[in-house]
């Protein structure tokens, strides 16, 4: 019998984030309007991998994902042991556009979950003609933290396994046991801290709300979508963001948590595929 292979590229990359040299893993599939995709934190590109062998978007998008530094398949730079890592908006604004500019992208529509999420309205804000549409999923302008981060880099605690449990709840009761395991999975593999780290962004980092009137949905196209079982980004949290800019359009999904594209990936093409057609239809 012959190997079935899905149509999903790898590489690697070299690149200067943040002033320092970075090998980068980048993964793709598809053809079409460049669709660049931010991973959630302490996770990597592999929640993409739904959307890159879905034919029905493939067909029409060239749909990329990366792993930021200090995940997945990307290396941490050369003398990480001897920091702590810490995710700026900075940084992580400057790690999405090297990308950008290393792959050459015109004009790239970008999605991104929770602080992936977050993170787009960093560039609606700032980089609005460097990108075609931003679909933030799980997104909001700021939350007040409801988690405890000291317990996610300790000697006595297995830190891929409290990562994981800290998420659990985040996923929809309606979710396929297959995908909700897939999903924890990649928090498990998370290296030392870096889930802490990231949440250096998102708590301490990334409050845009003396940002989001900069917003112009009329040169960058914004579409927020969320799950109805998010308590981490809740609805009304995505509704007030969506309330203070502008033309932007709000979505609840229902039977969705924190991670549609990976936990649930037949409901959340629901919601996606329509926002897909509204970024091929304005060009």
């Amino acid at each position: 019998m012959a190997i079935q292979y899905e149509p999903i590229l790898g590489r690697y990359a070299t690149l200067d984030i943040g002033g320092r040299a970075c090998r980068v893993y980048i993964e793709e599939a598809g053809q079409g309007i460049p669709l660049l995709c931010l991973h959630t934190a302490g996770s990597d590109g592999r929640q993409y991998r739904h959307m890159m062998t879905d034919p029905e978007i493939t067909e029409h998008f060239r749909v990329i994902a990366f792993d930021l530094p200090w995940h997945g398949k990307s290396n941490p730079p050369v003398g990480f042991h001897e920091e702590e890592y810490r995710l700026t908006s900075d940084l992580y604004t400057d790690a999405i556009l090297a990308v950008a500019d290393a792959m050459e992208l015109d004009r790239p529509a970008v999605i991104g979950c929770s602080m992936g999420g977050r993170v787009v309205l960093n560039l609606g804000a700032h980089h609005a003609d460097r990108f075609r549409a931003l679909i933030g999923v799980e997104c909001a302008d700021h939350q007040t933290s409801w988690y405890d981060t000291s317990w996610l880099h300790r000697g006595d605690v297995h830190g891929g396994e409290v990562c994981a449990a800290m998420v659990s709840g985040l996923v929809a009761p309606q979710s396929p046991d297959e995908y909700r395991w897939e999903t924890l999975w990649g928090y498990m593999q998370s290296g030392p801290g870096i889930f802490k780290g990231d949440l250096y962004f998102y708590r301490e980092d990334s409050d845009y709300r003396d940002r989001t009137h900069l917003i112009d949905t009329s040169r960058c196209p914004l579409y927020l979508l969320t799950g109805e079982y998010d308590y981490s980004c809740t609805p009304e949290d995505t509704e007030r963001t969506a309330a203070a800019i502008d033309g932007a359009e709000a979505v609840i999904m229902k039977e969705c948590g924190h991670f549609p594209m990976s936990e649930n990936p037949a409901v959340f093409r629901d919601y996606l595929l329509p926002v897909l057609e509204q970024i091929r239809a304005g060009g």
